[in-house]
C-alpha cells in the first residue's frame, strides 16, 4: 500500500501553489483545513511544522513544509508524471535554479513590495534579490525563451514561479507585461490548475 499523503493547507493561502501541485501530481490525497490563528497554532499542528503555518504535507512518516520545497519532493516522490528532470540530467541545475528562483529573490520581492519596504539604493548589496525591478527584468527574459522554463516541458519550476506570477498580476505588485500574461494564459489553463482553483475557490468561506 502506498504511503498516505495528507495535506495541510487554508484556501487563503500559499497552500494554494501545493494543491496545484497535488493536482498535477495526480495522486489521492488527504486535506486537512487549518485556520490561521487556531488549528494553525495547536500543539497537534505544530508538531507537524513549529511555524504554525500553512502549507505542509505528510507522506508516510515524511513532513515536508515550504511551498518549493513540496513542489520540489513532490516531483521527485512521483517522477512518472515528469515534473522534474531526471536525476542526472543537464536540466536538472536549471530547474533548480528557478524553482528557487522564485523561493528566494521573488518571494522577498514581492513580500518587501506588499509591506511598503524599499531596499535602500547603497544597500542592494546586501538584499538576496537586489531590486525588485532587477527581479521582474529576469523574470520576465526566464519566460520568453519557451513556452516552459526548462528544456520545454512543464515542470514544477514552472508551477511555482508562474504561481508568483499569477499572483503577482492579480495582486498589483508585478507589471503585467506582455511575457507575464502570455506565459501565465499558457500555464494557468491546464486541467490540474483549474481543478485546484475550483477546489480552493469553493473551501473559502463565503460572508453573509
Amino acid at each position: 500500500m502506498a504511503d498516505e499523503l495528507t495535506f495541510y493547507t487554508n484556501p487563503m493561502s500559499r497552500g494554494r501553489i501545493v494543491r496545484w501541485m497535488l493536482e498535477e501530481v495526480g495522486q489521492p490525497y488527504k486535506t486537512e483545513l487549518l485556520d490561521f490563528a487556531t488549528t494553525a497554532k495547536a500543539p497537534a499542528y505544530l508538531a507537524i511544522n513549529p511555524m504554525g503555518k500553512v502549507p505542509a504535507v505528510k507522506h508516510g512518516d515524511i513532513v515536508v513544509t515550504e511551498s518549493a520545497a513540496i513542489c520540489a519532493y513532490l516531483a521527485d516522490a512521483f517522477p512518472a508524471v515528469r515534473l522534474a528532470p531526471p536525476s542526472g540530467s543537464k536540466l536538472r541545475g536549471p530547474y533548480y535554479r528557478w524553482l528557487f528562483f522564485g523561493a528566494g529573490p521573488v518571494e522577498s520581492a514581492a513580500t518587501n513590495k506588499a509591506l511598503g519596504f524599499v531596499v535602500p539604493e547603497d544597500r542592494k548589496g546586501m538584499a538576496g534579490y537586489g531590486s525588485l525591478a532587477q527581479v521582474i527584468d529576469v523574470l520576465e527574459s526566464a519566460v520568453s525563451r519557451g513556452d516552459y522554463l526548462v528544456g520545454g516541458n512543464f515542470t514544477a519550476a514552472d508551477l511555482y514561479l508562474g504561481a508568483h506570477i499569477g499572483w503577482g498580476m492579480q495582486f498589483g505588485w508585478l507589471e503585467k507585461r506582455p511575457a507575464f500574461e502570455r506565459y501565465w494564459d499558457r500555464i494557468s489553463k491546464r486541467p490540474a490548475a483549474v481543478r485546484a482553483r475550483e477546489i480552493d475557490d469553493a473551501l473559502i468561506p463565503r460572508k453573509e
